[in-house]
């Protein structure tokens, strides 16, 4: 039997257990009719944005499928790819938003009941979320390879798949970015610091849009994004099987290709099993919730080592790859607790934020920035030594491989991740229908921890994207001709004209270098022109709905989620359109030595912008929290008004910049493997 339909079996499983998470949340209670209204105008808002960002985005897919297809050196192969890539992430995006949506109120009512009952409904939705990703991802993987891997150009069609998932992550992770952080940052702005009103006030007429906002960025974009993530790191590897056979780690190139496949597929199991072992007391506890989520993401990476070695032991490979696997496992692990450690408020780095915010906002920023700066050190450590540790077990091959083994455990680290919005969108429900306090505690519990899980999820999802990035400039620098293998070793036959320090791959290493902050101006800029308008809008609410701050009116809730959505799509075309012609520029003009440079160039400074971005975002975010239990003041106080100016400005590093950084750095690379048979013996035109 062909080892594949291992794969597809595994992939199927998944498909089934995401069929009864989906089931058990949707039984739930979804509360009294206050809670219906406001989930479903979440959920109305939520599928009305990513109908419109879908149907732009298709008439993108088309065009450059049609380009791929006229290409000679490509081909029809290379573009169905490419389509099927971008269909399979849009499908998986759009199924785990979906039933978030219809969960934050079920969460909501289910926190009425009980810490345990809030956790497990808003856990599962979140776990539909992971799940989903990881089974399309393996089972579309495994229809190209039983529809071509016989294919000459096999080795060129793999990587269409990851373009096309790729650019539909970039849309969905720029736009959802641009449209929820605007919306919260708009939200916080007018609500908290100017009018004085509790966050999520009813009387706000952003908060809905703040809420449908966390689930087209923080979900469907996240989805997206680490679907492309997901699917890459095993292209990544597939394509340097040759690598793997002339060095002599496994025997043929079938092994060399199945070998990340079924890691995968084992990952998946063991992130099934960790799903099923979160659980938690009533005791309301941080350390409690993250131990929790702790002992299932810790089970599913012990499981995933284990059968990464049964699967490479039985492949008669060598045990080398097992070195490889768990050098990206165990960084995996200890970049998300490097990451919980610099954001979480129940340490010292995100405290101190806390302190700093009694003497105002300046101070808070000043500290969360050095906090955000200072964070990159650990993952930049472990990257460097995970790196070493697998090219010195496995070469190049085995480079790929660890950034599949980091990976391979995406079902429920995703999970943790997805699950944040769904739990901040619960609480926000509870305070716009008044619960009683002791459900507020609960949800404000579950959203402090969620708070810690996206930006540990979003610190795993930057240390994956840098192997995974590097995997496909390796890939690469093979298919094009730029590193060679000869009598079973590595040689890179550079011209003395492309040397390493030739002009082209020097400038093509400082554009690459110009790259992040550029794209990460651009998305800045765009939440900012979001917010403005949403002030704007529930200024002029509160001065022409008469009894609006009284209550006795509501707020055009609508609006607001159409000022977003509009804005969103608009705004996300420059950058998204930047990130795609750029190194196909400089692959034409510069040639495919400087291509190289340039995707290095891009990959440093890229990686160390996301981690600072992500991580002075989560710990402002945090640290308002920590404010928010009662210390320094409370709500309300001096120190807190400081706070919520950080969390502001932390937003958009966190949930928009620093994330589509790692979509970033990955379609560019992606997008030159797939260019190489175009690039191979072309020079430049400069």
């Amino acid at each position: 039997m062909d080892l594949v339909w291992i794969c597809v079996l595994t992939g199927l499983v998944g498909v089934g257990v995401v069929t009864y998470f989906v089931r058990y949340v949707l039984r739930q209670d979804a509360g009294p009719k206050k809670i219906r209204e406001a989930s479903h105008a979440i959920q109305e808002g939520a599928m009305a944005f990513i109908g419109r960002e879908y149907r732009t985005l298709g008439i993108v897919v088309a065009i450059l499928a049609i380009i791929l297809a006229t290409i000679p050196a490509l081909g029809w192969r290379v573009s169905v790819a490419f389509i099927f890539g971008a269909i399979c992430s849009m499908g998986a995006g759009y199924a785990g938003m979906s039933v978030a949506v219809r969960s934050n109120g079920r969460t909501c009512a289910a926190a009425q009941k009980g810490l345990n009952q809030g956790l497990r409904v808003s856990f599962r939705a979140g776990s539909v979320m992971g799940l989903t990703v990881v089974s399309i991802g393996i089972l579309g993987l495994s229809i190209l390879y039983f529809a071509w891997h016989n294919a000459p150009t096999f080795l060129a069609i793999i990587p269409a798949y990851g373009t096309g998932a790729s650019l539909v992550a970039l849309f969905a992770r720029v736009g959802g970015g641009i449209f929820t952080k605007g919306a919260d940052a708009g939200a916080d702005m007018v609500g908290k610091v100017e009018a004085g009103i509790p966050e999520d006030d009813p009387r706000n007429a952003a908060v809905i849009a703040d809420f449908v906002g966390d689930n087209v960025g923080d979900v469907c974009g996240m989805g997206a994004d680490l679907f492309e993530s997901y699917v890459e790191s095993i292209i990544a590897t597939m394509t340097l099987a040759v690598v793997a056979t002339a060095t002599g780690i496994v025997s043929n190139n079938l092994t060399a290709w199945l070998i990340p496949m079924l890691i995968a597929a084992g990952g998946l199991i063991a992130s099934i099993v960790g799903c099923f072992m979160v659980k938690v007391g009533e005791k309301v506890e941080m350390n409690a919730l993250l131990g929790a989520l702790r002992r299932g993401t810790l089970s599913a990476s012990i499981l995933t080592a284990i059968f990464s070695f049964l699967v490479i032991y039985f492949l008669d490979a060598s045990l080398n790859l097992f070195w490889a696997v768990l050098a990206g496992l165990v960084a995996g692990v200890i970049m998300g607790e490097s990451t919980n450690y610099f954001t979480s408020y129940a340490f010292k780095p995100t405290q101190e934020i806390s302190k700093a915010s009694t003497s105002g906002a300046g101070a808070n920023i000043i500290r969360g920035f050095a906090n955000g700066m200072i964070s990159t050190w650990p993952p930049v450590i472990l990257i460097a030594i995970s790196i070493m540790a697998a090219f010195h077990f496995a070469s190049f091959y085995g480079v790929a491989l660890a950034a599949a083994g980091m990976l391979s455990t995406l079902g429920i680290t995703l999970a943790t991740d997805a699950y944040g919005p769904i739990a901040d969108n619960a609480g926000g429900i509870t305070t716009m229908t008044e619960l009683p306090d002791e459900v507020r505690e609960r949800t404000d519990a579950l959203d402090s921890l969620g708070n810690t899980t996206a930006a540990t999820g979003k610190g795993f999802a930057i240390g994956a994207a840098a192997l995974n990035s590097l995997g496909l400039i390796l890939s690469y620098a093979l298919a094009t001709g730029i590193v060679t293998i000869s009598a079973g070793k590595i040689i890179t036959p550079m011209p003395e004209e492309f040397s390493l320090l030739s002009a082209p791959v020097i400038v093509g290493i400082i554009i690459g270098a110009l790259m992040p902050p550029v794209f990460c101006a651009m998305t800045m800029k765009s939440v900012g022109v979001t917010t403005v308008a949403i002030i704007d809008e529930v200024r002029q609410q509160w001065r022409g709905i008469k009894g609006l701050m009284e209550g006795t009116a509501k707020p055009d809730y609508s609006k607001c989620v159409d000022i977003c959505t509009k804005t969103a799509l608009k705004e996300m075309l420059a950058p998204s359109i930047m990130t795609i012609i750029i190194p196909v520029i400089i692959g034409i003009l510069l040639g495919k030595y400087a291509l190289a440079g340039f995707l290095i160039g891009a990959l440093a400074t890229g990686f160390i912008f996301a981690i600072t971005l992500n991580n002075a975002g989560g710990s402002w975010d945090n640290a308002k929290k920590w404010i928010e239990t009662g210390q320094f003041g409370g709500k309300g106080s001096d120190a807190h008004k400081a706070g919520v100016v950080g969390d502001t400005v932390g937003d958009p590093m966190k949930d928009t910049a620093g994330p589509s950084l790692n979509i970033m750095l990955k379609l560019m690379s992606v997008i030159s493997l797939m260019l190489a048979p175009v690039l191979i013996n072309f020079g430049g035109l400069i």
